[in-house]
């Protein structure tokens, strides 16, 4: 219960009301002590779409540099699926600022310590290199004719944009974490450090599977670079499992919205359970697989690891929202850090 309630007159000036037995206080008159996050499905669908759209051009720019030569489809593919993933991106980002002008002012000004003013760059600068990775991969399968622009994209150098997508696409697949790390709510600043190599490798585990899908649905890809596709989504999710133990164990209390209520089970059993797990149990099941499973089970750790990989924001945005109403979290984060004084000494 409040020890301030209400119908009661406010605590002297200069006194906080009293902690509720020995723990943080829960605010004045339960008034959370920051101003939470109001991002909802946009950002939850753009931070999907961009963790994919950025890993599948970093996996398409790999491949081209150090790929043998049949990996030419997994090029095609992951570059095609990059740019459908970017389109949804720019519309989700404008529609959640409210206004279009709001994202081109951004681009008035470039701030390297804010994590908003370098994503906007960091995503602008991958749409070019995106949209002219596509370009050319349609050049190289005919689909655009033979005319003065057919020409133009055949000889602009493909290696080199094969090269600079690499970081910008990896760049673009983790920095959605390192932005939630940058604001005040208690869930995701915490352990902050963790935060961008989990969305890191959540992106190429999910980027993989979806070329992995897109591939078994057109016949004809080579099984050995199914098999090397089925590797680094295998290494993706084992990370992924990895950074995101850590990431719950050293939030301590403070991961209590993340792994109770209604996003609790969400986190447990969707993302956990059938995101992570379960994708892990078959793909150390395949190889002993009789022949006539194997494909269908390629299907279905796909599927698993894209709802797991969507799941995986869902939960961390909504409980970061919990967290900021929470001013127990708060008080008890800057509690816990020392006085920028004694930090700097």
């Amino acid at each position: 219960m409040n020890p301030w309630p209400l119908t009661s007159a406010a605590p002297p000036h200069g006194i906080d009301p009293p902690a509720a037995s020995g723990t943080a206080p829960a605010g004045y008159y339960g008034v959370p002590a920051i101003h939470g996050p109001h991002w909802k499905w946009l950002i939850i669908v753009y931070f999907y779409l961009g963790g994919i759209t950025g890993a599948a051009a970093a996996i398409a720019g790999l491949s081209r540099l150090v790929g043998p030569a049949e990996d030419r489809r997994l090029v095609g593919a992951a570059r095609y699926l990059s740019f459908a993933s970017l389109v949804p991106c720019p519309v989700l980002l404008v529609l959640d600022l409210g206004r279009p002008a709001r994202f081109h002012h951004m681009l008035l000004r470039f701030n390297p310590r804010s994590p908003m003013s370098l994503g906007t760059w960091g995503l602008t600068l991958f749409g070019a290199l995106c949209g002219l990775g596509a370009a050319q991969q349609t050049a190289a399968d005919d689909l655009v004719g033979r005319g003065r622009a057919a020409r133009a994209i055949a000889c602009s150098p493909e290696r080199v944009v094969a090269a600079a997508s690499v970081p910008v696409g990896l760049f673009v697949a983790g920095y959605t974490g390192v932005l939630l790390a940058a604001t005040a709510v208690p869930l995701w600043t915490k352990r902050a450090l963790l935060l961008g190599p989990l969305f890191l490798a959540s992106a190429v585990s999910t980027a993989a599977s979806a070329v992995a899908l897109t591939l078994h649905l057109a016949p004809g890809t080579p099984p050995a670079t199914m098999h090397r596709l089925e590797r680094l989504e295998r290494a993706a999710l084992l990370a992924e499992v990895g950074v995101l133990a850590a990431w719950v164990v050293r939030l301590g209390p403070t991961a209590r919205p993340l792994t109770h209520g209604t996003t609790g089970r969400v986190f447990r059993h969707g993302v956990v359970g059938a995101g992570l797990a379960l994708p892990c149990l078959l793909h150390a099941a395949k190889p002993t697989a009789p022949a006539r499973l194997r494909a269908p089970l390629t299907v279905a750790t796909a599927l698993l690891t894209l709802a797991g990989g969507f799941g995986l924001r869902y939960a961390v945005v909504i409980a970061g929202r919990a967290s900021a109403d929470d001013p127990r979290a708060t008080f008890e984060l800057t509690r816990a850090r020392p006085p920028v004084a004694e930090r700097r000494s």
